[in-house]
């Protein structure tokens, strides 16, 4: 199992959620604002702040489908401009469901 956690542009996200319901046995998102920046700050002379703000989406996945949603990601959420945002697979190596307790490796 994988955790696939992106950062995109807001006005990307409902593009992108539509775009993800489509790939079979998808297994569902977490969505939350976030602010941040990269290498590149972005300057506002009236109100200095380097912070950007952006969504961040947690999906947790069987391996078999994280490519599918990966590309999905870097298809659907790029804006072809600097700040499109950023995408990481990372390894999960246990979860459980609260309601039932039930535990492993396979939950997503």
């Amino acid at each position: 199992m994988k955790e696939i956690r992106a950062y995109i542009q807001p006005f990307m996200l409902s593009k992108l959620t539509q775009t993800l319901l489509e790939i079979p046995h998808f297994p569902g998102m977490s969505v939350s604002d976030c602010e941040g920046f990269g290498r590149e700050k972005v300057v506002d002379q009236q109100n200095y702040t380097p912070f950007m703000p952006k969504k961040r989406i947690e999906i947790f996945a069987q391996d078999e489908l994280v490519d599918s949603i990966f590309n999905a990601i870097m298809t659907i959420a790029n804006t072809h401009q600097h700040g499109a945002g950023k995408v990481y697979i990372i390894n999960v190596d246990e979860g459980a469901v609260i309601s039932t307790g039930e535990r492993g490796s396979n939950l997503a």
